[in-house]
């Protein structure tokens, strides 16, 4: 793969690069338009992988936060384009690496030497290139070692490429007034928590610590002393991406995805703070089929007063009951006292189909993910949403700011529950 010798950091070079990559979007749109005129039966699946294949030029180049944006919705992967989902799924673990001189000047800066003065080998060629870093291969003391080297400027790029990014996003979501800077403001400061890569070190210290007691689950060491804010060096693991794992055996998707699912149910209902990445390039299965669980940079802490109402909605009774389920709504910033009754009718009505769906993992002790009738359902009630005209008519600002990366949590899990096609005990986590 071609490597990048510079990324643009400032804020004039950053938008003309995201100016540049709008326009060609604009001139798909025209060529597409050009073309339905002629050909009336012409779909939009050209349109969209043209503009998912301009869109990821684009970002790639930048990385940072408007790349790790592609990343997040990538794994929305029942409410965007096939073309998007494909496309955007590349910058979970597969963008173009810095180069080798860029990379020791990196670690000439961080550390004040190289790594050839740190570590006893080190390859300057990244293994592994995601949105805000990278990971290369070490050796010291005969052990192998992964060392992850944050991109320059990344961390000081954040809310100006936020800035520029959410014309687009307020377009997507339907997000209107001053109400929408509280869901931009939460995404802005996980993006700042996840540069910070002595936090992350600290957290991926205390995630090991609580988890590593759960069966079929395995973490690397991390290490302090080879570590600084932009640099992060962990054991390496040996194995495939989840997304990679090719497996005909239920017995195996079901170890692995008890594993998962129990580290997640245990991060949430007894950690209360939970790993809010989870995308395939975060986990890998080794030889012994265990889950490896990697980088721990976005951990999103839930507080009691989001947490208790948001999963009492996954109680039955309280879904079917009308005042309790409209109580809960309220809650969670879902319904607003300034509300008229039409839109209390409508988002009462849409959250009750959407939670009626969502939950049914956690309406009985098992539940099997291979259930391709529950995803399609999944699908076609995001279909439905995306095709409604009265959506777009009312107030867009739904949620408290917790949502983002609660949701995205949840998705991204079902999502890969789905790929490995397991079957798991819902509670088995309580045994931990």
């Amino acid at each position: 793969m071609k490597t990048i010798d510079y990324i643009p950091t400032s804020k004039i070079e950053r938008a003309t690069k995201l100016v540049q990559t709008g326009a060609k979007v604009g001139v798909n749109y025209l060529k597409y338009y050009g073309e339905k005129i002629v050909n009336s039966d012409l779909t939009r699946d050209k349109l969209n992988e043209s503009n998912a294949e301009d869109i990821y030029d684009g970002l790639k180049s930048l990385k940072g936060s408007a790349l790790k944006v592609a990343q997040m919705l990538s794994m929305d992967k029942n409410f965007l384009p096939q073309a998007y989902v494909e496309k955007f799924s590349l910058s979970q673990f597969s963008v173009p690496p810095l180069s080798a001189p860029l990379v020791l000047k990196t670690f000439k800066n961080n550390f004040g030497k190289t790594p050839y003065e740190i570590f006893d080998e080190f390859n300057p060629n990244s293994v592994n290139a995601a949105s805000i870093g990278q990971v290369h291969l070490a050796v010291k003391n005969n052990k192998k070692l992964a060392v992850k080297i944050q991109y320059p400027g990344v961390a000081n790029s954040i809310s100006s490429d936020l800035a520029l990014v959410k014309p687009i996003a307020i377009r997507m979501f339907n997000l209107q007034g001053k109400d929408s800077d509280k869901y931009f403001k939460e995404v802005e400061d996980k993006l700042i928590e996840e540069t910070n890569y002595l936090l992350e070190l600290k957290q991926s210290q205390e995630v090991v610590a609580a988890c590593k007691k759960i069966e079929n689950l395995v973490f690397p060491e991390y290490y302090p002393e080879f570590s600084s804010e932009k640099i992060i060096t962990m054991d390496w693991m040996s194995g495939v991406h989840l997304s990679e794992f090719k497996n005909s055996d239920p017995i195996v998707a079901n170890k692995v995805g008890q594993a998962l699912w129990d580290f997640y149910m245990y991060q949430i209902h007894i950690l209360k703070k939970v790993h809010a990445d989870p995308h395939p390039g975060n986990f890998l299965i080794n030889e012994k089929d265990e889950l490896v669980a990697l980088d721990f940079g976005c951990m999103k802490t839930i507080p009691n007063d989001f947490y208790v109402p948001y999963f009492e909605l996954i109680d039955k009774n309280v879904i079917d009951n009308k005042a309790l389920f409209k109580e809960k709504l309220f809650n969670l910033e879902i319904l607003r006292t300034d509300d008229t009754k039409e839109e209390i009718a409508y988002f009462t009505q849409m959250f009750h189909d959407l939670l009626s769906l969502f939950t049914q993992p956690f309406q009985s002790e098992t539940f099997d993910f291979s259930d391709e009738v529950f995803f399609e359902n999944i699908a076609k009630l995001g279909e439905r949403f995306a095709n409604d005209t009265n959506l777009k008519k009312m107030n867009g600002n739904r949620g408290s700011k917790h949502f983002i990366y609660i949701n995205r949590t949840f998705f991204g899990l079902y999502n890969l529950m789905f790929d490995l096609k397991a079957e798991i005990k819902v509670n088995d986590y309580l045994k931990y």
